[in-house]
């Protein structure tokens, strides 16, 4: 069962590592926006649906 869990853990995607590329493609949909300030939140969570489609 051990051996189970050690792998799933390692093929599994943290929260954080989540939350770090919802980041950069909201980073990268503000730039390429035009840097359109007031749109953090739309920006958010754009980047979270492009980002939870991902294999």
């Amino acid at each position: 069962m051990a051996r189970r869990s050690s792998k799933t853990s390692q093929t599994s995607v943290s929260q954080e590592q989540t939350n770090e590329m919802i980041q950069k493609k909201a980073q990268e949909i503000y730039e390429k926006s035009g840097r359109k300030p007031g749109r953090d939140m739309d920006n958010w969570l754009e980047a979270e649906r492009i980002v939870k489609r991902q294999p």
